[in-house]
């Protein structure tokens, strides 16, 4: 039988290119992009789906014969500090539900990321390991870290082939940039190119554990493809790419926009950002399944200003 995944949050950041890169691997009628969104223009194979409605969900998967779950769906930090309810119900009951529906199939195998919020102001700051003093203080971190239980217990318990990354702040060009913790590395090229001059919500040495989409994206198609004997850890994996401040990205992005122009006026997000971890540890990563990062800023910087480019450049024709 062949394999039919379902890719729950499909009109996410990460769920974007993710759904691409799976239809290039299985075919595209093999890979449906679910999401709560109306039938997003230009996305094929998709359907409405909500995460929290078991029935509909159940439904989904024996319909559709699916094989696979990712499950990309989540309510991001600052959002959750100020619904905090919500945030549990959106980042953990939609894990079980998806948890609860492997078990009973079973499915092959299910795909949900975790995320460094999951470290908190205990944790080693510098080349934080992957077993260490973990004490999330955000809403987001204790769904996550929660989330990462729920995933060793299903594993454990029923068999279930769960499988994790604990992600760093994603940079993508395909998705707008959000109100996250970490969205300044994104609407900061847009600023660049539009106006020359970004105000970043971060202090100038803010320095976090950050990754381009494509390495992101290919981390959890390798971590998937691996043999199950080579999955080790059934919590989550931490996974590290490069670790940069707003003023190494700023310095950057000068280099070809020597005009830019960057200003600080940190927010609520500061105190988030300064709980998490400034670089990762990601040995088991790198022994267990291969991880190799391929971006660091430079070559991340130079691709993101080409893609923003090219697409202002498509836009504006269309509207010729």
């Amino acid at each position: 039988m062949k394999d039919q995944i379902l890719v729950i949050g499909a009109c996410g950041q990460m769920g974007t290119e993710l759904t691409t890169a799976l239809r290039v691997q299985y075919g595209r009628d093999n890979v449906i992009a679910a999401d709560i969104q109306v039938h997003p223009p230009g996305i094929t194979n998709y359907m409405w789906l909500d995460v929290l409605d078991y029935t509909q969900l159940e439904k989904t998967v024996r319909e559709c014969r699916i094989t696979q779950i990712y499950l990309l769906t989540a309510m991001p930090p600052a959002s959750g500090e100020q619904n905090a309810e919500d945030a549990w119900r959106s980042n953990v009951r939609g894990l079980l539900s998806v948890l609860k529906i492997a078990a009973t199939y079973p499915l092959d195998k299910v795909f949900w990321p975790s995320s460094i919020a999951v470290f908190g102001p205990g944790s080693p700051k510098h080349n934080c390991p992957q077993q260490t003093w973990i004490e999330p203080n955000t809403v987001y971190g204790i769904s996550k870290r929660a989330g990462e239980y729920w995933c060793n217990y299903y594993f454990e318990k029923y068999g279930v082939d769960v499988r994790s990354l604990r992600l760093p702040g994603l940079v993508s060009h395909t998705a707008p940039p959000g109100r996250g913790t970490t969205d300044y590395a994104v609407d900061i090229f847009h600023q660049a190119i539009a106006t020359q001059n970004y105000t970043c919500f971060l202090s100038e040495e803010t320095c976090l554990p950050m990754m381009y989409m494509p390495d992101a994206v290919r981390a959890a198609l390798e971590l998937m493809n691996a043999p199950k004997k080579n999955i080790k850890i059934r919590t989550s994996y931490n996974l590290a790419g490069m670790s940069f401040a707003p003023c190494d990205l700023a310095f950057a992005i000068k280099k070809h926009i020597p005009a830019f122009s960057i200003n600080y006026q940190p927010d609520h997000r500061q105190a988030i950002a300064d709980c998490w971890p400034v670089s990762l540890n990601d040995l088991p990563s790198r022994q267990d399944w291969g991880w190799q990062q391929q971006y660091d800023i430079d070559t991340m910087v130079t691709d993101m200003l080409q893609n923003l480019r090219t697409e202002k450049a498509v836009c504006t024709k269309m509207l010729m």
